[in-house]
């Protein structure tokens, strides 16, 4: 749409992979050089012997204001402060980005794992939406035109959502190390970098655009959905330096090391 594809100056052939797991099988197959996800990826990778690097990162410049992800309620489920999620079933993706955010929610209510029960269950699709329906689970964490039609299809049955007040807004690019340790790859990502940068401005200056090119044209959504998802990102912001982005991601792993009995990792080590 912003004609920026057109100006790369290397041939991109690209993928259509979702979630952090399906990228780490993409990079062991040799299958993918970089991927887009949120913060656990890089983590979990690592844990499993993967190297990879963030290459960038972005963030929304209001993230409590502008969050990514809500915490839809089953209908018939009252859950209004989070300390209402003790003795709640919540679905959980330990290597997914909602995992960790159900960690950090229970660690803002002062609650441990053992006072709720966590639910394991990958957040691929509408599964969330739909184990809230049918029940399966009281809470799980949902994002985008996916909060927005549960409201629409189940809030006349008592379901709702609640904002979570925490911040949940990382998006890194990452790359396996083997393919940074090429030289000739490692440049064309600095350039992809650069190019991936100016298209989130793009998309910024944009929205009518985006939205009709975009969500429209290319996912099948309505124009009121799409505009629903323009104005929840909110504004962008790309960090000039790693410095907060690093005490942030320490923050996760250590998080997430003490609830899921993992090694501890130096978060400078992943940049």
């Amino acid at each position: 749409l912003s004609g920026l594809i057109d100006q790369l100056p290397f041939k991109v052939e690209w993928a259509n992979i979702s979630g952090g797991p399906q990228t780490i099988e993409a990079f062991r197959a040799n299958a993918l050089d970089v991927g887009s996800v949120a913060d656990i990826p890089p983590i979990h990778a690592t844990w499993t012997g993967l190297k990879v690097k963030i290459i960038a990162a972005k963030f929304r410049k209001d993230p409590i204001a502008h969050p990514i992800y809500q915490l839809g309620i089953a209908p018939g489920v009252e859950v209004k402060p989070l300390a209402d999620l003790r003795g709640k079933r919540i679905a959980f993706s330990p290597g997914q980005a909602q995992g960790a955010l159900v960690l950090r929610i229970l660690q803002a209510a002062s609650l441990e794992k053992e006072d709720v029960d966590l639910i394991e269950l990958p957040s691929k699709g509408d599964a969330y939406p739909v184990a809230l329906a049918g029940k399966q689970v009281d809470v799980a964490p949902i994002s985008g035109v996916l909060i927005k039609r549960y409201l629409r299809q189940y809030g006349a049955d008592g379901a709702a959502t609640i904002p979570h007040g925490l911040r949940d807004d990382p998006a890194h690019l990452y790359a396996p190390q083997a393919v940074l340790d090429d030289p000739a790859k490692a440049a064309a990502l600095g350039e992809y970098v650069r190019y991936w940068a100016l298209a989130a401005r793009w998309v910024e200056e944009h929205p009518k655009e985006w939205i009709e090119g975009y969500y429209v044209a290319a996912q099948g959504l309505n124009t009121e959905d799409g505009q629903y998802l323009v104005d929840a990102d909110g504004q962008f912001d790309i960090p000039a330096d790693w410095n907060d982005v690093i005490v942030r991601q320490q923050a996760t792993i250590d998080l997430l090391a003490k609830e899921l009995n993992k090694p501890a990792i130096k978060a400078e080590d992943l940049f």
